[in-house]
């Protein structure tokens, strides 16, 4: 069985995309492979498939060959072709194209070179920020290797241990996965090295060259300097920055078997300055990261997981030093300037008031913005805005109530369905949204139901081929001709209503009918629950406003619903007629465009006539140079993505 597509995941394959497509290959028993301008290669090995550097609107083809053939190859097709499906990332997350994290600012090629006379090392930006602080050199020591040729009678002993070194270090990925500390945008890094540690390729190279007689960590090393070098001669800037995310693993799998562990940086001083030749993003991961006051490395560059981990929490970063590290590493103090790529060891006094001028000026901005955490904005005649986040997950709770969320305006229930390989059950998903609804309490969460389609694979449920999944069987569409589904998810709901601030919204709706439709489900659900004596309570519920024909027809609609929430996403590109992610259309796609703007305007006033609320979803909310517009129109709320939470309570404050 075979299929070929054009591949849509944004940026194409780079490490999580990959990581993921190779988890969904892996759910299946057949043999799968991808295959890209004739050379075919394992979708289950993450490593093979990043090598195949698979870029956004090149076409592939997906073969596999077993018992669920048909279905791996609809699944994974399904993925290739949706770039938002919510394995990948979720409508109005802020992404960073090539580094795959949300970035405070762009990281580049200092301006300045490298060899300018101005007392100053000059590298990579790869994190934005300015600071100054105690020098903490973390250098950890080479691996000593002492190769050695294997008796006939050691080989296997010796892939065993290879094995429960492969083991080891998986299961201590694990642990740190299983930590609620861990950041989300770290736990994604994490899960790819994880994956890369287990991989088909790499180990089986290693257990290639010890069954040639090598023993296990020169096998380890020879496979790993083989893997990285392949990654290094990729013509992608990017992938050939995962040579380092190999090296690390290799590292640790070789550790493991010599029976040590890597040199934490537990002990770091808070404020210090990180210097080193190159730190594993394992290592950084789990690194005490809000006593790092900055990095500096020898290696490592802008796409680095160095260099995304540092973006994601804050940390001025410069990178791609060389040998000069070595020259700030016996310093008592350094000065760096993340945005312009610089770092001077033991500054003078002119250089050490540039760089607290930079970060004072930096922690005002922060500072400036912080102050709003727990406004509660108003318009001028004393309504309130509620400023809610865009959630995914239960793990993004905690970010979202740090930057001082009233509550969640959009929660994307798909990817619950989507990490499992199988349905969620009833019991499963009240568990679910009871967890939000409790976090936000007595601030509203808006939950919507199952927005899924063809594009999104989701074991359990079978889609039909279609030519063009976004305006086919999908959404509410799909749950209605699937009560099996639907019912269990809108039981669910019902049981956490009892918490008071549940509201749902259902999606892609285009018809009266449809409401109607979900009416009469919501009430044999109640009977049902009723019936088996199971507490429940009633919840308002609402449409999200993302088909045009939903615009039309919203006076009436208001009369047939609780709220509106605008998902200005999907609402420009049907408007538009033009694909959001396709580069030739993509001016198109502005969400300011008269058409556009006028069909928020009619949304509005339809709400506003009727007395029920009208709010946003979609990115357009979190735009500060648009929110006056918004609230003018009649809108109560608006969701974001929390990072734009704070910025969008100071434009509405300041109107």
């Amino acid at each position: 069985m075979e299929r070929s597509t054009i591949v849509r995941v944004h940026e194409g394959l780079h490490a999580r995309p990959a990581t993921r497509f190779v988890r969904l290959a892996k759910s299946f028993e057949s043999d799968v492979e991808i295959v890209k301008e004739g050379k075919a290669v394992s979708a289950k090995s993450s490593v093979k498939l990043m090598l195949l550097s698979v870029k956004e609107n090149q076409e592939v083809t997906v073969r596999a060959n077993g018992a669920d053939a048909a279905e791996a190859v609809e699944a994974l097709i399904g993925y290739l072709e949706n770039p938002r499906s919510g394995l990948d990332e979720e409508d109005g997350a802020e992404t960073a194209p090539a580094v795959e994290a949300a970035a405070p600012g762009k990281a580049t090629i200092a301006a300045v070179s490298p060899d300018a006379d101005d007392g100053r090392l000059h590298g990579i930006a790869a994190s934005e920020g300015a600071a100054i602080g105690p020098a903490f050199a973390h250098f950890p020591k080479e691996i000593e290797q002492q190769p050695r040729t294997l008796a006939a009678e050691e080989i296997a002993r010796e892939i065993e241990r290879l094995g429960t070194a492969v083991t080891t270090v998986r299961a201590r990925m694990a642990k740190a996965l299983a930590d609620a500390s861990l950041a989300e945008s770290d736990r994604a890094i994490v899960a790819a090295l994880m994956d890369i540690a287990g991989d088909e390729a790499l180990i089986g190279h290693a257990e290639g060259l010890v069954r040639k007689g090598i023993d296990a960590v020169s096998a380890v090393i020879g496979a790993t300097e083989a893997t990285a070098a392949e990654f290094s001669a990729v013509e992608d800037v990017y992938l050939a920055a995962r040579t380092d995310d190999i090296n690390a693993v290799g590292r640790q799998i070789a550790l493991a078997l010599l029976g040590e562990e890597e040199a934490d940086l537990s002990s770091i001083p808070s404020g210090a300055v990180l210097i080193a030749d190159d730190i594993g993003a394992w290592d950084l991961a789990r690194a005490p990261l809000k006593r790092i006051g900055g990095i500096v490395c020898g290696k490592g560059g802008a796409t680095s997981h160095i260099a995304i981990i540092a973006r994601s929490h804050g940390i001025p970063a410069v990178l791609g030093l060389g040998e000069r590290v070595r020259e700030v590493a016996a310093a008592k103090e350094i000065a760096i300037d993340g945005a312009r790529g610089w770092v001077s060891a033991d500054p003078d006094d002119a250089t050490r008031s540039e760089i607290v001028r930079l970060a004072e000026d930096a922690e005002k901005e922060r500072a400036a913005l912080a102050a709003f955490k727990d406004t509660v904005p108003r318009r001028a005649d004393g309504t309130v805005i509620e400023v809610a986040a865009n959630l995914g997950s239960l793990e993004e709770i905690d970010p979202a109530r740090e930057a001082g969320a009233m509550g969640v305006g959009l929660f994307r229930t798909e990817l619950l369905f989507m990490r499992h390989t199988h349905l969620p059950s009833e019991d499963l998903q009240a568990e679910t949204y009871g967890t939000l609804a409790r976090a936000f309490a007595p601030y509203p969460v808006i939950i919507r139901t199952l927005d899924i389609g063809g594009d999104k694979p989701v074991a359990g449920i079978e889609f039909p081929e279609e030519e063009n999944p976004f305006l086919g069987w999908r959404g509410i569409r799909m749950c209605l001709d699937r009560p099996d589904i639907f019912k269990t998810q809108l039981k669910a709901l019902l049981r956490v209503a009892v918490h008071g601030n549940v509201k749902v919204m259902l999606p892609m709706v285009s018809e009266i009918a449809e409401v109607e439709r979900t009416k009469a489900l919501i009430e044999e659900c109640a009977a049902e629950l009723a019936a088996a004596g199971t507490p429940f309570a009633r919840f308002e519920l609402g449409v999200m406003i993302e088909t045009p024909a939903a615009v039309l027809i919203a006076p009436e609609l208001a009369r047939h619903v609780a709220f509106f929430s605008i998902g200005t996403n999907d609402l420009t590109q049907y408007i538009m007629a033009a694909d959001r992610l396709h580069p030739a259309v993509a001016r198109l796609n502005d969400v300011t465009n008269p058409a556009v703007m006028t069909a928020i305007g009619m949304t509005a006033k339809a709400a506003v006539e009727a007395g029920i609320m009208v709010g946003m979803c979609g990115e357009a909310a979190g735009r500060a140079d648009l929110i006056p517009q918004f609230i003018k129109m009649g809108l109560t709320e608006l969701s974001m993505s929390p990072s734009s939470i704070q910025r969008a309570k100071k434009a509405i404050a300041e109107l």
